[in-house]
């Protein structure tokens, strides 16, 4: 980001009201600035390969991508994007098709912080009947999603099988760091078993429709409950193959999370009310090879801040110890496979 931009936006004045004060958030892929009552995104000119925000029109397009997807599940969220340029030297905030714009950025209505799922779980106040609610949300969302049938290949095993290898092949560095060689082994044999045994089922359910637009990253970090209401925000829109799936693995995905933070008591309501919602006969033969994968690319993710050089010592161990742990559930998933 341009340091003349940064310092601007840091400033309190240069938002509408004026707020009292303004965080700074920073991802690997954003910039993100919170005041009292807004959240701001802007983002960074990267390219990973699998996601591209190396030019203007990119970061453009994917901001308004990010707002028109995340408005299918949580509308009064998503406020827009607005335009950064700058007029006469300063910095102002523009219409985002005016030709003087040189930045994008998502704004969002902030929510708070005590009422994510997350923050619930691990603070132990999680009140009755929230995982109905949030079944409820996710599965009307999957029943008026309709399949598409050019993108249904991605739920076949030919077509899914990109992702499960890519697993494996960016994760050989870290066997015997953050994965035993014996497990990382197992579960790749046990995947590509699952293929050979299952692969029928997977293209009848890809036949019938249940690969879908859905979230792509659902989990609890993503799931905030807030004056009665469940929000789910931040879905992935920089890339279809990650986000067009099966919808057992958006439903793994949350589960998986779910026994992540030791409450596998949630997810077991969370999945016993979303299949009241939306019957799914076969769910239950193809649920625990998407747990695995979710869980698997979950481990990767961690493993993958080992070799950040921005990442302080302490927090990587911290990763490391996650890792295990994500790449553990993995190594029970694939046992569970059927």
């Amino acid at each position: 980001m341009d340091p003349s931009l940064m310092q601007k936006m840091l400033d309190p004045s240069f938002y509408p009201g004026s707020p009292e004060k303004v965080e700074h958030i920073q991802t690997h892929i954003s910039h993100i600035f919170l005041t009292n009552d807004r959240v701001y995104k802007v983002k960074k000119p990267v390219n990973f390969g699998f996601l591209d925000y190396s030019t203007l029109e990119k970061r453009i397009q994917f901001s308004f991508q990010e707002v028109k997807l995340n408005s299918r599940l949580s509308p009064e969220i998503y406020l827009g994007v607005r335009g950064l340029g700058r007029r006469k030297g300063e910095w102002r905030w523009m219409d985002p098709d005016d030709r003087r714009v040189e930045e994008a950025a998502v704004e969002m209505v902030r929510l708070p912080q005590e009422g994510m799922l997350k923050n619930m779980i691990m603070e132990n106040r999680v009140p009755p009947g929230v995982m109905e609610k949030i079944a409820k949300k996710v599965a009307h969302f999957h029943k008026e999603t309709p399949g598409d049938p050019l993108l249904a290949h991605l739920g076949t095993p030919k077509g899914f099988k990109k992702n499960t290898d890519e697993n494996f092949q960016q994760t050989q560095e870290f066997v015997g760091i953050s994965i035993s060689p014996q497990d990382w082994e197992f579960i790749k044999r046990r995947t590509e078993e699952f293929y050979r045994r299952r692969g029928t089922l997977m293209e009848e359910r890809a036949k019938a429709g249940l690969v879908k637009d859905c979230h792509g990253d659902l989990h609890c970090q993503h799931i905030c409950l807030w004056k009665g209401e469940v929000y789910v925000y931040d879905c992935i829109e920089f890339n279809q193959r990650f986000r067009y799936g099966d919808t057992a693995s958006e439903v793994a995905f949350l589960t998986m999370d779910l026994e992540f933070l030791m409450r596998p008591d949630l997810a077991r309501d969370f999945l016993d009310h979303y299949l009241k919602e939306q019957p799914d006969p076969t769910m239950d033969e193809v649920l625990a090879f998407y747990q695995c994968y979710r869980a698997f690319v979950r481990g990767k993710v961690e493993s993958f801040r080992l070799n950040d050089p921005s990442i302080p010592h302490r927090d990587k161990e911290e990763a490391l110890l996650r890792a295990h742990r994500y790449f553990f559930l993995a190594r029970k998933y694939a046992e569970e496979m059927v």
